[in-house]
């Protein structure tokens, strides 16, 4: 009686936390909602089913329980029970995958009118392409990618010369408007899904995929992958953006071309050594950095590295956050750098200084901190620690020891990684809390790392 009683609260409670609870569709923002029909027929059917043999078995329980002088009875079969149960059976799974059928044949046919853009995924991050005035994409290939040409795209394809290359995890399209998503990966499988447009497709190495949809609300909205991709899969997030069309030209307009990445001046030495006897003051004529000035050492850093964290200083993603009084100091320097060109320059002068390791100052556990860093840091930063453009790693080898603690804290603390326009940095906030303490002064298994990385330099 009391096991009947039981199976019938499960039934009971279990309806009602399906529909009281808040694990339920997102608003969807896309054309899809025939996905949605989908599912729910297929939880309208396999909730009948749960309910019904629930129910059932709780009237078994109660109707045939053990009670003095009855006997049960052994029925090997009953072909007229075993007829109805497989009939019911194959209308409830016809049921269930017929409109799932006619969805998929919408889902892999492209409307004519749908516009291309190119979604590259890599360990972990996001990059996107679209098409130029042609608008056509050029070719693209792994064998052509490189620092400079990170999309792969084929340098003798003329189709490709006007692709709108955006190298960030952030994308926009215009409201309104069919699109097909082709998609690529440089490396292992990924998946690019939008739970928001119900839409989800593997990116397998060597292939390219596709998927379409139509955006029907703007917003903006998060790109995950929902393939297992290695260390770093957790962090592997980027954006889409739904634009009016006005909005989406004035974006598309503000993003360079292929033929504009290549044909890029060489940075102009000379010039960025002068701007940097600024910087000097604090970093030392060689980069060396000054501890008593929380100066860090600068040398040996990849320009691209630099480059990007003197524009996060100009724009106030780093320096503006309420404990960042080092970082703060910065932004009036940063903003000295009248244009892009001025950061280039100075970013390939710092770039350019020769590498003389720092002075170790930290001591820890080193066979602890070399188990950490295998575990969450060399994936991005290399087993040697020197870091690379393909995961967007800095050098960590041979840098200032104190100066890679504190920003661990930093990004640990949240006085750096969470501003909406530091992707990466949001990665690092991760990645920094992964390193255990039980409060953000406890420094014990950051100073272990630092300490492996002292080692390696």
């Amino acid at each position: 009686m009391i096991l009947a009683v039981v199976i019938f609260a499960l039934v009971i409670g279990s309806v009602i936390f399906h529909f009281a609870s808040p694990w339920w569709f997102t608003d969807i923002v896309s054309q899809w909602d025939s996905i949605d029909g989908v599912i729910s027929i297929t939880f309208w059917i396999t909730g009948a089913v749960f309910v019904l043999c629930n129910l059932f078995l709780a009237y078994c329980v109660y109707k045939f329980r053990k009670k003095p002088g009855h006997k049960a009875v052994y029925e090997p079969e009953n072909h007229k029970l075993e007829s109805w149960l497989s009939a019911i059976t194959t209308v409830g799974v016809i049921a269930m995958l017929a409109p799932g059928l006619f969805v998929w044949a919408d889902f892999v046919t492209v409307p004519e009118e749908a516009t291309e853009y190119e979604v590259m995924g890599q360990q972990w991050q996001w990059n996107f392409r679209y098409p130029g005035a042609d608008g056509k994409l050029g070719t693209a290939d792994t064998e052509f990618i490189s620092e400079l040409n990170p999309f792969g795209i084929n340098p003798e394809d003329p189709n490709g010369m006007d692709d709108i290359v955006v190298n960030a995890p952030e994308m926009h399209l215009p409201i309104g408007k069919p699109v097909k998503a082709l998609l690529r990966s440089n490396d292992v499988l990924h998946n690019y899904t939008v739970p928001q447009f119900r839409v989800k497709m593997d990116m397998v190495p060597g292939l390219v995929s596709y998927l379409w949809f139509q955006p029907e609300v703007t917003g903006r909205y998060d790109i995950l992958c929902e393939e297992l991709c290695g260390i770093g899969h957790f962090i592997m997030r980027g954006a889409v953006v739904i634009d009016t069309q006005e909005d989406y030209d004035a974006w598309i307009a503000s993003k360079p071309t292929f033929a504009e990445t290549q044909a890029m001046a060489a940075p102009d030495l000379a010039a960025g050594q002068a701007q940097y006897a600024v910087c000097a003051s604090c970093h030392g004529a060689g980069g060396e950095g000054n501890q008593a000035l929380n100066a860090p050492k600068l040398s040996g850093l990849q320009d691209w590295y630099i480059e990007r964290q003197l524009n996060h200083f100009k724009t106030g993603v780093r320096g503006q956050t309420e404990g960042d009084q080092y970082g703060a100091s910065m932004v009036g320097m940063a903003n000295m750098l009248v244009d892009d060109a001025a950061v280039r320059n100075m970013s390939a002068y710092i770039a350019s200084l020769p590498d003389v390791p720092a002075q170790p100052t930290i001591q820890g556990d080193i066979a602890n901190g070399a188990d950490i860093y295998d575990r969450n840091c060399a994936a991005c930063h290399l087993d040697n620690g020197n870091g690379t453009w393909y995961t967007d790693a800095p050098k960590l080898s041979g840098m200032n020891d104190w100066y890679f603690v504190t920003q661990i804290k930093n990004f640990r603390s949240g006085i750096r990684g969470l501003h909406a326009a530091d992707p990466y940095g949001e990665q690092m906030v991760s990645m920094a809390t992964a390193m255990a303490a039980k409060n953000t002064d406890d420094t014990k298994e950051m100073e272990d790392v630092a300490a492996y990385l002292n080692t390696i330099r």
